[in-house]
């Protein structure tokens, strides 16, 4: 059992082309900076207090907790996207929520749809929304090809923090008052 509650939090995203779907999967991972871990698909739920961090360099064969989206297609042509977004409560002391989706079409469409699955959520738990982080990814299929995103829950800690990633924020979309 894991029993270490994630106090931070980093969206990670890639796409890929591939031999089969799973190579293709495989090479949005390493894109994404999280390919060489063990993902942990979970629920989603964001800690209370969590802070978002840069991503970080994961040890090798890591378990990762980890919210997802994910599609592969192998129609050529075809536009394809994934995205993540999270909802923060205004009252700090509560959880936030993840949503995930994916589907054909740009990312743009994709992440607003994405990010008002997670008001909506938010509202269902009675919860008023202070803000909303989300990142999408598209990817225009050639032969074999994933879009991923996902948020990554982490324990900041010396070890965890040494060494940052190549990925920054910058690819975060810019958080709004919902």
């Amino acid at each position: 059992m894991i029993t270490r509650i994630p106090d931070a939090y980093f969206f990670a995203h890639g796409v890929s082309e591939g031999y089969m779907p799973l190579n293709a999967f495989d090479g949005a991972l390493l894109a994404s900076g999280i390919g060489n871990t063990n993902l942990v698909k979970m629920s989603s739920i964001v800690p209370p207090g969590a802070r978002l961090i840069e991503p970080v360099s994961i040890p090798y064969g890591a378990l990762v907790p980890v919210a997802y989206a994910s599609i592969t297609s192998s129609i050529k042509g075809q536009t394809i996207s994934a995205a993540v977004a999270a909802a923060f409560p205004e009252d700090q002391s509560m959880p936030g929520l993840i949503m995930e989706y994916d589907a054909t079409g740009p990312s743009e469409e994709i992440e607003q749809i994405c990010r008002d699955m997670a008001v909506h959520g938010m509202g269902m738990r009675g919860l008023e929304v202070g803000r909303v982080e989300s990142v999408a990814v598209s990817h225009h299929v050639e032969n074999v090809g994933t879009a991923f995103a996902a948020v990554v829950l982490w324990t900041r800690d010396g070890a965890a923090e040494a060494e940052s990633s190549p990925l920054s924020l910058s690819h975060l979309r810019k958080v709004e008052e919902e």
